[in-house]
């Protein structure tokens, strides 16, 4: 008897936690999507209604509780490119950063793909 009861309170837990994540999520996640153009931050991957699902926000710091209402902690980002990212973000926690000499600024969001566009471009024309 007792075993059912832990099992129904673990539950009840659960689901309200689950609860709770959904409400957050839908709570940022549409600030982010009138904020930002649908486009994933990192392969530049374009979204429409029908696969919006698809495009993820991103917290660059990774704490999913710093929402401030200006975006500045946000980016779109498709699911694999998301993935990447905490993938990434894993592995500098667990095994620290093997870059000798490069930033230790975890923040993400600092890929920019059109760095060099104007020295390609101009490269192009020669």
């Amino acid at each position: 008897m007792k075993t059912n009861q832990t099992q129904a309170a673990g539950n009840q837990i659960i689901a309200e936690a689950r609860r709770y994540k959904e409400d957050r999520e839908k709570g940022y996640r549409e600030q982010a999507l009138k904020l930002y153009p649908w486009v994933c931050g990192r392969c530049a991957r374009e979204f429409i209604h029908k696969n919006l699902l698809e495009l993820t926000v991103h917290h660059k710091n990774h704490n999913h509780d710093d929402n401030p209402a200006n975006g500045s902690n946000w980016e779109l980002l498709c699911l694999y490119c998301h993935d990447n990212e905490h993938s990434r973000y894993e592995e500098q926690v667990r095994y620290g950063n093997n870059d000798s000499g490069s930033s230790t600024d975890n923040s993400g969001g600092t890929h920019n793909p059109f760095a060099n566009l104007k020295g390609l471009l101009a490269n192009k024309s020669d």
